[in-house]
């Protein structure tokens, strides 16, 4: 399938679930992996550059290690990420050397992509790679990585993935065929949704779990995975591994899967950052004309918005924006510690210096350092 003059591509991140990857068996399909890795590389042939992240390697070290009868915790988790990860990417490489290409590894936290420094590193590392023409592989360091710095599920970490490379495609192959409009494992009538404009409520309700048991994401991490993709300009496409081609149909605009059209007017780089890095450490609830300056008018928070402050934090760090009814509608690096925000909540800006003894402007959160959902 020639797909070079079919396409805008230029870069682009496959994401294959561990359902994918096992077929939904114990052990590494290695005869399905062959195939993934002949479509990816016929990409390569083609012009576009592929990031690959890849779940599997603690289902690899089951295997490897003949399935012991371990306890269901953190260290033995990590004992067969540890295992596992070194026999997933030996056969990524073995199968990627059949198509003469080389691979690169990169273990990641959620702490490598918080810190600014650490992801602009991790940033050039897959430029440097790319630019040799070498795919990258990209694991979570789930050997060292605890609940406090994982990212969680490689859906998310593929479309921070997706951010930090400034690719222009995400593909997440799973065990289903796409988005539905209901949970197909129980309603016969469900409909695939063949093309997503908004992510909304409803969508994130039916928006069903894990169908295999294998892996760590379900349907709505793919969802979540999608809006921050597509919040940097991304598309996003969901579509099932196992469809012969999957691959190259879905980068030959063919109708496979779910297709996320990515926002006109994307996120710049400092604020993909935000979205895609720092985990919130805390919560500011703001009255409704804080609400509105915010997400309608694009202002900055000022401190008179502020109805309450939750979590502890200190200067610098990310924090949540809440309605008073519940809703997140944006997310900020804040000017001021959670004790400062507290004593000030509902004053005018300027008052605080007198509060405080010090200000550091008038923005709690600067819309610069904003992003609004």
């Amino acid at each position: 399938m020639d797909i070079s003059s079919k396409t805008r591509y230029r870069r682009v991140v496959v994401k294959l679930g561990t359902s994918v990857l096992t077929s939904g068996s114990k052990k590494l399909d290695k005869a399905h992996m062959v195939e993934l890795s002949r479509q990816m590389a016929a990409l390569m042939r083609d012009g576009i550059e592929v990031v690959l992240c890849t779940s599997g390697a603690i289902a690899a070290g089951r295997e490897h290690l003949l399935y012991p009868q371990l306890p269901d915790t953190m260290p033995n988790k990590q004992l067969l990420a540890a295992v596992g990860q070194s026999q997933l990417i030996l056969a990524w490489s073995q199968l990627f050397s059949i198509y003469g290409l080389h691979v690169g590894q990169l273990l990641l936290t959620r702490a490598d992509l918080q810190d600014r420094k650490r992801y602009l590193n991790a940033r050039d590392t897959l430029h440097a790679l790319l630019a040799q023409n070498i795919i990258p592989i990209i694991n979570e360091n789930d050997a060292v990585a605890t609940s406090e710095i994982k990212v969680g599920d490689n859906d998310n970490l593929s479309a921070r993935i997706a951010l930090l490379c400034d690719a222009d495609a995400l593909l997440l192959l799973t065990d289903q065929k796409g988005l539905y409009d209901a949970d197909p494992r129980n309603n016969p009538d469900a409909k695939l949704i063949a093309e997503v404009t908004g992510i909304d409520d409803h969508l994130r309700e039916i928006a069903g779990g894990s169908v295999s048991g294998l892996g760590t994401g379900g349907m709505a991490t793919k969802l979540e995975a999608a809006d921050i993709a597509r919040r940097a300009g991304i598309e996003v496409m969901i579509a099932s591994g196992h469809q012969p081609d999957v691959i190259l149909k879905l980068m030959a605009h063919e109708s496979v899967g779910t297709h996320f059209s990515a926002i006109e007017n994307p996120l710049e780089s400092r604020k993909q950052w935000i979205l895609a890095g720092p985990k919130a450490k805390g919560k500011i609830v703001l009255d409704d004309g804080a609400v509105r300056a915010v997400s309608e008018k694009g202002r900055s928070l000022l401190s008179k918005g502020i109805v309450a402050v939750e979590g502890s934090f200190d200067r610098g760090m990310t924090v949540d924006l809440h309605d008073q009814q519940g809703h997140r509608f944006a997310k900020g690096i804040c000017r001021y510690s959670a004790k400062a925000l507290r004593m000030i909540a509902g004053k005018h800006s300027s008052e605080i210096e007198a509060i405080l003894g010090y200000d550091y402007g008038d923005a709690v959160v600067h819309r610069n350092d904003m992003v609004v959902l």
